[in-house]
């Protein structure tokens, strides 16, 4: 299957390791930077054109986790995995808190993460389908662009993740009905990993912060089951 080639900043600070790295995803047809430590990483980030991130989380300098809420500060939108051998639930949890795309554990087989960054890069660059293009959708005194991830309140323009403008789009389509979490999940994420549950949880409180200017709409959690999109007074 094809799929798109990208440049990719890989953060690793294990010589043998990066260098093996860099080697494999090059001979897929990436172009690939390899840094050996986060402050260094982030001056690359800064002066390159990379559209996916790969990091380690113990690294000299600054560690992953501010690598990550420092690249994402200057590029929301763009795709982190973590590779690092912390396999403690409290690190996935930052980490995918953080709004990393993936995390690896290691030791792990190249052909693994070369299928995890696929993945990740199909959902995040794959193009509208040509003639089905969305229509703006009204959630309140807001509109939202999908096509552009913009939420608009008159003047007010707010630029939307990827994933943040899905799980938009999914309450919105639902507008006031359950939508299951186990749905959101499988639709966007591929399966119902307590990780990405937790992703989620965070996606779902930045959308209401975005949403808190309308008192006329909220999103009410349903306990281990769902979220429901209102749009009204109660």
């Amino acid at each position: 299957m094809d799929f798109h080639l990208l440049n990719i900043l890989l953060v690793e600070d294990d010589l043998t390791l990066g260098e093996k790295l860099t080697d494999f995803l090059k001979s897929f047809g990436h172009d690939v930077v390899h840094c050996g430590d986060g402050d260094k990483a982030f001056e690359a980030f800064c002066d390159g054109r990379f559209n996916f991130c790969i990091f380690d989380l113990m690294l000299p300098g600054i560690d992953g986790f501010t690598l990550t809420e420092r690249i994402r500060s200057r590029d929301s939108y763009i795709p982190v995995v973590i590779i690092s051998k912390r396999n403690h639930k409290d690190d996935k949890q930052k980490a995918f808190d953080l709004g990393v795309d993936d995390y690896l554990v290691k030791p792990f087989d190249p052909d693994e993460l070369l299928w995890r960054i696929r993945a990740v890069a199909r959902r995040i660059h794959a193009p509208l389908p040509s003639g089905n293009v969305a229509a703006p959708l009204s959630i309140g005194k807001f509109t939202f662009d999908l096509n552009r991830q913009m939420l608009l309140n008159g003047s007010t323009i707010r630029r939307l993740t990827r994933r943040e403008s899905e799980v938009l789009k999914l309450l919105c389509t639902r507008k006031n009905q359950l939508i299951k979490r186990e749905e959101i999940l499988m639709q966007l994420w591929g399966d119902v990993d307590y990780f990405h549950g937790r992703s989620l949880d965070v996606f779902i409180s930045k959308i209401r912060r975005y949403l808190k200017e309308d008192n006329s709409i909220r999103i009410d959690n349903i306990p281990t089951v769902g979220y429901i999109l209102k749009e009204g007074k109660s």
